[in-house]
C-alpha cells in the first residue's frame, strides 16, 4: 500500500504491521469504553476515522448481523483493506472513503461512535463532531479514544537521542494542522455541542521491555523516525542513533517507558 499525504504516520505495509501491535496493545481499553457506552447487538456504529478496520471489524462482531458499523478514512487502500475483512468474515460493515468534512451522514442514523487517534489531525475537529451528533439518534453516544498530553512519553533510565527522537516526532505533530493533545478538549468540546458527559477515563501504559505494552511506541520510532528525514526534522545519522539508543534501552534490566498519556471521554446525546 502506497499513498500520497493520506496519513501522517504513511500508508505502507510496516504502518499496517504497526497498527496491528496498536490495536493489540489499546483492545481491552477499546472494549471497555464501547461496553461503558453499551454498544450492541442491532445497533448501527460508526468507526469515525478506521483505518484498515481493527476496531471496525470488533464492532461488527458486537453489532451481529442485525447491525451495521460504517468506517470512514480518508485512505482508500485502508477501505480496501476494510472491505476485503468484511468480504472474508462476511460481516456487516460498510467502508467509504471520505474526507470527514465530505462525509455524508444522515440524520438520526447512528446509535453510536467511536473515534481513536483521529481528532488529533483535524484543523477544526468541532465541526466533525457537530457533523456527527447531527447523525446520532437521541440517547447516542460518542466514545472517543486521543492523547492528553504527548510529553509525558519518557524513558527511564533516560536516552538522550532517544529523546531527541521523541522530541522531533512532537515537532512535527505541533507543526501539523490539528493539535495532537486534542484529548484534554473533549469534555469542552462535548459541552458546546449540548451532550453529557458520562465517562473520563485517563489511560496510562507504562511498560518493561518484556511486555506487549512496550511493542507499541518500539514500532512508532522504527516506523515513524524514518519519515522525519524527508521531513527535516531529524537526520539519518540521528535515526540511527536514536534507534540504536532503544536497542540499549531495550536490554537494561529494569528499564521502563511511559508512553503518552491517553484519554477516554464518552458522552450522550
Amino acid at each position: 500500500m502506497k499513498e500520497n499525504n493520506a496519513y501522517i504516520l504513511g500508508t505502507d505495509a510496516q504502518e499496517l504491521h504497526r497498527l496491528g501491535v496498536q490495536h493489540q496493545v489499546w483492545a481491552s481499553e477499546a472494549q471497555q469504553g464501547w461496553n461503558l457506552a453499551k454498544f450492541r447487538e442491532g445497533q448501527t456504529l460508526l468507526d469515525l476515522g478506521c483505518g484498515p478496520g481493527f476496531c471496525a471489524q470488533e464492532l461488527a462482531y458486537m453489532v451481529g448481523a442485525k447491525g451495521k458499523v460504517i468506517g470512514i478514512d480518508l485512505s482508500a487502500a485502508y477501505i480496501e483493506h476494510l472491505h476485503q475483512i468484511a468480504s472474508i468474515h462476511q460481516l456487516p460493515i460498510a467502508g467509504i472513503v471520505s474526507d470527514f468534512n465530505q462525509m455524508n451522514l444522515a440524520p438520526n442514523s447512528l446509535d453510536g461512535m467511536y473515534c481513536r487517534w483521529a481528532l488529533a489531525w483535524l484543523p477544526n475537529p468541532k465541526e466533525i463532531l457537530q457533523k456527527v451528533y447531527d447523525a446520532l439518534k437521541p440517547g447516542g453516544k460518542m466514545v472517543i479514544h486521543e492523547y492528553y498530553d504527548w510529553t509525558t512519553h519518557q524513558t527511564q533510565p533516560h536516552k538522550p537521542k532517544l529523546y531527541k527522537g521523541i522530541q522531533a516526532a512532537m515537532k512535527s505533530f505541533q507543526d501539523s494542522q490539528g493539535d495532537i493533545n486534542i484529548g484534554n478538549q473533549l469534555p469542552r468540546l462535548y459541552q458546546e455541542l449540548g451532550m453529557k458527559v458520562t465517562h473520563i477515563r485517563p489511560m496510562l501504559k507504562m511498560a518493561t521491555a518484556d511486555q506487549l505494552d512496550w511493542q507499541w511506541p518500539k514500532t512508532f520510532y522504527h516506523s515513524y523516525f524514518p519519515r522525519l528525514v524527508a521531513a527535516g526534522y531529524l537526520t539519518q545519522e540521528e535515526v540511527n542513533e536514536a534507534l540504536l539508543e532503544m536497542t540499549e534501552l531495550e536490554n537494561t534490566p529494569g528499564a521502563t517507558l511511559c508512553c503518552p498519556l491517553m484519554v477516554e471521554v464518552i458522552a450522550e446525546k
